[in-house]
């Protein structure tokens, strides 16, 4: 009977999965925030950037399963570049690995977030609350464009730097080297002659547009949303953290309260209201 009991389950299982996977699908295809469309800055509230946040960490997730994939292709020891980013950790469960990928394009993708156009440029007006409709303004201009078509009107745009100093500092010219067997994207981009038309580099300008999208949303609360992130060591807090490993408290050798090997996906605050940093204990 217990055996009859597992086979549904698995089948139950693969179903829930299967169905997961096309609504994924079907979300990464609209891809749009048409929900927002009649939003008005008066009207701004923390559901909103809650909603374009996860926006944002499906995409980089989307693009980290690329990464990883393309490394299987071109034969990298998955375990040494995981243990070239955080040392000395240890996983729960194999898959796990991929939240250290995860943090790492998070860090380099957020860096210098709090910043107006992350240091980029001074594009943005100085007087507080133009800066804030100007921001709002920019949020509304990309939302409802595919980033490759954005990047072509305006190649020379805050967003087009952002998406060239990113991608340089995230794809390392020997990962790309051994992915494609040369350079001529990363070329490309660091020429500022253009952008590759490609599937990788696309995945990657769809992820810098939904983060691009969530910074200017932060510049454009008043107070504007801050992000903070806990250090390795950190005691878990479930005020201010989610844990992605969460079968971690089920285990009786474990503390009762387990300490943070790294951040995931950082944490915002929108004037009172905390939105949880993602953690793995």
């Amino acid at each position: 009977l217990k055996d009859s009991e597992i086979i549904f389950l698995r089948e139950k299982l693969e179903e829930a999965n299967m169905h997961n996977k096309a609504i994924e699908k079907r979300l990464n295809q609209s891809g749009q925030l048409s929900v927002l469309d009649n939003l008005h800055i008066t009207g701004l509230s923390p559901s909103h950037f809650i909603m374009v946040l996860r926006h944002a960490v499906r995409s980089i997730r989307n693009f980290v399963r690329l990464v990883v994939d393309e490394m299987r292709s071109a034969g990298w020891d998955i375990d040494a570049a995981v243990d070239a980013i955080e040392q000395n950790v240890v996983y729960m469960a194999e898959d796990h690995k991929c939240f250290a990928m995860e943090a790492f394009v998070c860090r380099e993708m957020f860096d210098a977030f709090h910043i107006p156009n992350f240091s980029l440029s001074s594009e943005s007006p100085l007087e507080k609350n133009r800066r804030q409709q100007w921001f709002f303004g920019k949020f509304n201009e990309l939302k409802s464009m595919k980033a490759k078509d954005y990047l072509a009107e305006r190649p020379r745009s805050s967003f087009a730097k952002y998406c060239r100093v990113k991608y340089l500092g995230l794809v390392h010219p020997k990962m790309e080297s051994s992915f494609f067997g040369n350079l001529s994207q990363r070329n490309l981009v660091n020429t500022g002659g253009g952008f590759p038309d490609t599937a990788f580099f696309t995945s990657f300008a769809e992820m810098a547009k939904r983060v691009w999208l969530l910074h200017c949303l932060a510049f454009s609360y008043e107070p504007q949303a801050s992000i903070f992130q806990v250090g390795k060591g950190c005691r878990f807090s479930d005020v201010y953290m989610e844990s992605v490993n969460d079968e971690i408290f089920l285990y009786s050798e474990v503390e009762s309260d387990p300490q943070v090997a790294f951040t995931v996906v950082p944490g915002f605050r929108i004037g009172k209201t905390v939105l949880q940093c993602q953690v793995y204990l």
